[in-house]
């Protein structure tokens, strides 16, 4: 649960301010007077004020509550006790508050008492009113409500025979309150993240089937249709021995529905896109339209007709192609606005940069349309096919318009169309889909006279257009009749009232601009891009130059005066104006994008105008120093005392300086894709070596999840321009980043590969950061392939080597790493040692971050030791700082060693739980890694009775480990074999 959630919690468990006095029974019994605690006494007190509390106001006999609290064999002197107990309440509460009349005592709850039962209650009606008027998600908030009333066991060591029934009562209601909350879960799409809690509650509850049957939908809605029926299994197994009955029929139907694939058994198509919150999302992301657009009539009608009837249609796709400037993208959104009625959940829309260099990844776009529609990153899964899978399970049912502009070509864009009724795709490419099975192909032509003129005349002015029309039609002619070469033009005189539209015609009739613009293609915009250039300052000219260099898909302020070399500030009004004139655009507060085709323009600008040609490389130069020096900042803030920092290479600029973590780590990630463009454009000559410490700085997103891939792109294309540069230097460092890429996604062959050239590559340079980091990573590598002994002679060198370099936290690193080995090697006491060192060096240094690591490498060896009270107080902590940290890989690792320590500890339930957090992550680290908790997670149903579960996991885990040839197949096999299962 979330911080948020949490706060919430706590919240509704605190007495309401609006009354004098409140009570509190669904726990420890409490009270509280004008806000403020107070002590109700001992146990036989407590028990006392619980039997009044609960008789809502009547009044209670003094034999009704002898009987109460002792039940059938009361004390000699029970009612003397009892009169005493009334009586220190009634001084502690109030004379008001506990009344005494007729022999007996009661406790009137009027306007300024309350108690705990009746707030929950009070939820719990309105829940049913909003059910009763079909509110799902403002019904699921009040049952959620009701129950943040509970704190812990109802009664908390409340003694007596009445306690113990309305103990039984109260827990009976909470479960029935939590079946509703849990039913509606489902109902939104939440059934991922209800399988962690409904596993724990069907171990802690066996018996009850109406918690099996939301268990049983809760994983077939995720995929997991073996563990969904393997549940069913368990369950009737356990009731015919325990009961001697048979499942009932909603149960068995539900087995039989699941059986046959039943349709109607898919997440609620609705509510799929709102997963893990109560918010209906309705994306609005259509960038804003033209005020001036102009003409295309007939293509407006011919787009808008296929959008208006894609609510009878599987799925409407559009695809308009023509050359760069035509209006592709001012068409499609103009149309896509006014078609906005017919899709009310709303608008998504994505440049995928498919005329540039590094065009958008589908799986990344996925990514940030999963995200728009509602799910949290925890549940955004892994993979193009799943990522596309769950895209089109938010999306059915609903009606939501897709713009999917500047598209490369029908290969990028298949797994981003939805695929569904009601549901339609607009789409704007240089290339003609003919490949897009069933699209609507539209080919967009330049403007015609009549509408060029009339969009030129909307900018300019009437009375200036009017005054020299001749001239006019010769400049729109001059452009080729192409939108954005005439907007560019127009603006420029718009902007210049000293200039005739005569001047601007006469500069358009240059033989070279003239030619130009009758081609077809990128010359026929390049005309107008020239126009607008040729208008600049010289300092405009030189950033507009300068500024196409740059590889990322746009740039930050900051990284903008660095690579021009000027002060922020002035850096920043350069900037502006190149906004104003239309050749750069504002993609956010502080960020800069060109268009693709000006970009491009912008380049061929600085090769042939940029002097000395070496400003070029300089200027790129300038913004890798920018990037490597901040990155450096933050590698060194989040591992203070890492001598790594120290090995980099120097560079000339400063970067950026952040007051703590979070901003950090929110730069670094903000410039990922920035970042790893830059790598890649650097990774040559004098810029290798700074390329691949670039990579070294930045290392945190490879374990991000979300930048994992680009990641590894980036460091594999520094390691292929060192060898082919016989860089041994820049080649050690880039394997030692793909080790670590590789053993983040669990592909352990190809890590140690690379390890062990950087370990060679290493010997021969004497580089400080490979000999550091190469025998650690083996080290590691061995663990996980089970070759012990060979880690632990790859992780003696490290040690020696950090020592060497006096980098105690590469020791520390390396000292809880040889912990695992020793623990393997069945040395628990020596390797609770090592750890216990590497957490004594984190803690002396005061690395908060990298504590972390010294905490879950100390439970893993405490769990060993059998002491899992200790581990899991280490594993705790681990866990709140990975949290912390961004690193959603070792929060999931840590989930599964929590499982693993409380099935040492007999705990199968709550073994249980923590497997599934670490499923529900989806950031444990690949493959290998999620057949490793599977196994785990099997072992812990199994423990629960839950058998058939348990093989279903197994056999999941056992497909994994085949398909990546693992030693762990084995073990999976071995658990699967009837001789086990017997």
């Amino acid at each position: 649960m979330d911080g948020e959630g949490h706060t919430e919690r706590e919240r509704l468990r605190q007495p309401d301010n609006r009354h004098r006095l409140w009570f509190a029974v669904l726990g420890p019994v409490r009270a509280w007077r004008d806000g403020e605690a107070v002590n109700v006494g001992s146990p036989q007190q407590r028990a006392l004020l619980a039997a009044l509390l609960l008789r809502g106001g009547r009044t209670a006999t003094a034999q009704e509550l002898v009987d109460a609290l002792w039940g059938e064999e009361p004390p000699q002197r029970a009612l003397a006790a009892l009169r005493t107990y009334a009586s220190r309440l009634r001084k502690i509460l109030g004379a008001e508050a506990l009344i005494s009349e007729s022999g007996g005592y009661a406790v009137r709850l009027g306007p300024d008492t309350g108690l705990d039962v009746d707030a929950a209650a009070a939820r719990a009606a309105e829940a049913e009113k909003a059910a009763a008027a079909g509110d799902r998600h403002r019904t699921r908030e009040l049952y959620a409500e009701a129950l943040a009333r509970w704190d812990g066991e109802t009664l908390a060591h409340v003694p007596g025979p009445y306690a113990g029934t309305q103990r039984t009562r109260l827990e009976e209601w909470r479960l029935s309150l939590l079946e509703h909350r849990l039913d509606l879960d489902l109902q939104l799409g939440s059934h991922a993240e209800a399988v962690s809690e409904l596993t724990a509650l069907t171990a802690a509850h066996p018996l009850r089937e109406r918690l099996r049957e939301l268990l049983m939908l809760a994983l077939y809605r995720s995929g997991r249709q073996a563990e969904a029926l393997a549940v069913y299994a368990d369950t009737r197994r356990l009731l015919a021995e325990e009961l001697g009955v048979d499942p009932r029929p909603e149960l068995a139907e539900l087995q039989q529905r699941i059986l046959q694939a039943d349709e109607e058994l898919a997440a609620p198509a609705e509510e799929s896109a709102r997963r893990a919150t109560a918010t209906f999302v309705r994306p609005a992301q259509l960038p804003a339209t033209v005020p001036d657009f102009t003409g295309r009539s007939s293509f407006v009608a011919e787009l808008g007709d296929q959008l208006a009837t894609a609510e009878s249609r599987i799925m409407a796709v559009s695809a308009v192609a023509g050359i760069g400037g035509v209006g592709k993208t001012t068409l499609a959104v103009h149309v896509a606005h006014a078609a906005r009625d017919h899709f009310p959940d709303g608008q998504l829309y994505v440049d995928l940069q498919g005329a540039g260099p590094s065009p958008a990844e589908p799986e990344a776009v996925l990514g940030a349309f999963l995200r728009a529609l509602g799910t949290p990153d925890q549940s955004v899964p892994d993979g193009v096919e799943e990522r596309a899978a769950l895209y089109r399970s938010l999306l059915a049912g609903r009606r939501i318009l897709t713009l999917l502009d500047n598209a490369r070509d029908a290969a990028q864009v298949r797994p981003l169309l939805p695929g569904t009724e009601g549901c339609a795709a607009l789409i704007t490419s240089r290339m003609r889909m003919v490949d897009l099975a069933g699209a609507h192909l539209v080919d967009l032509d330049v403007m015609s006279p009549e509408e060029a003129m009339t969009l030129f005349t909307k900018i300019v002015g009437a009375e200036r257009v009017g005054a020299e029309r001749e001239a006019a039609m010769d400049v729109v002619a001059a452009c080729g009749f192409l939108p954005l070469a005439i907007r560019i033009a127009a603006s420029r005189l718009a902007a210049r009232r000293t200039w005739t539209v005569s001047v601007l015609a006469r500069k358009l009739a240059d033989e070279r601009r003239r030619l130009d613009e009758l081609q077809a293609g990128d010359q026929a915009v390049k005309a107008t891009f020239e126009l607008g250039y040729s208008q600049l300052e010289p300092e405009q000219a030189r950033a507009f130059r300068l500024l196409g260099l740059a590889d990322g898909p746009d740039i930050s302020a900051h990284a903008a005066a660095a690579l021009l070399d000027r002060a922020p500030e002035e850096s920043e009004d350069l900037l502006e104006s190149l906004v104003d004139a239309s050749l750069l655009e504002s993609a956010a507060p502080g960020r800069y994008r060109y268009h693709d085709l000006v970009r491009l323009y912008a380049r061929t600008c600085a090769e042939r105008d940029e002097h000395p040609p070496s400003e070029r490389d300089a200027a790129v130069s300038r913004l890798l120093d920018f990037y490597l020096a901040t990155a450096a900042g933050v590698f060194a803030l989040e591992r203070p005392g890492d001598r790594t920092a120290a090995h980099l290479a120097p560079t000339d600029r400063p970067g950026l300086v952040f007051d703590g973590h979070t901003a950090a780590l929110d730069w670094l990630f903000a410039e990922a894709d920035c970042l790893l463009a830059c790598v890649e454009q650097s990774a040559d000559g004098d810029t290798l070596r700074r390329a691949a410490d670039l990579l070294v700085a930045a290392k945190d997103l490879a374990d991000s999840g979300t930048h994992s891939l680009r990641y590894e792109r980036a460091a594999a294309s520094v390691r292929r321009a060192a060898q082919g540069a016989g860089d041994a230097w820049a080649e050690g460092r880039a394997r030692i980043m793909l080790t670590h890429a590789h053993t983040v996604a669990g592909r352990f062959g190809p890590a140690d590969d690379n390890a062990r050239r950087a370990m060679e590559l290493a010997q021969a340079t004497g580089d400080p950061v490979a000999g550091c980091y190469a025998p650690n990573d083996r080290g590691i590598i061995a663990i996980y392939q089970n070759r012990h002994r060979d880690g632990e002679v790859y992780l003696k060198q490290a040690i020696e080597a950090f020592r060497a370099d006096g980098n105690r936290t590469g020791e520390a690193s390396a000292l809880c790493n040889l912990s695992r080995i020793h623990l393997a090697l069945g040395r628990t006491d020596s390797a609770i040692r090592l750890a216990e060192q590497g957490v004594a060096i984190y803690t002396d240094m005061r690395l908060t971050m990298r504590l972390a690591n010294g905490r879950y490498a100390l439970g893993v060896a405490l769990t060993s030791a059998g002491r899992t009270r200790d581990a899991l107080e280490q594993f705790d902590g681990a866990l709140g700082l990975f949290r912390a940290s961004r690193q959603p890989l070792w929060e999931g690792v840590t989930h599964l060693r929590m499982a693993e320590a409380h099935l040492a500890a007999h705990r199968p339930a709550q073994a249980a739980t923590h497997a599934e957090q670490a499923l529900a992550l989806r950031g444990i680290g690949g493959e290998w890694r999620r057949g490793t908790v599977l196994m785990v997670l099997g072992r812990a149903l199994d423990a629960l009775g839950q058998t058939d579960r348990a093989r279903a996991c197994w056999q999941d885990a056992l497909g994994i480990f085949d398909s990546l040839g693992s030693p762990e197949a084995e073990e999976a096999r071995e658990v699967l074999s009837p001789s086990v299962a017997a």
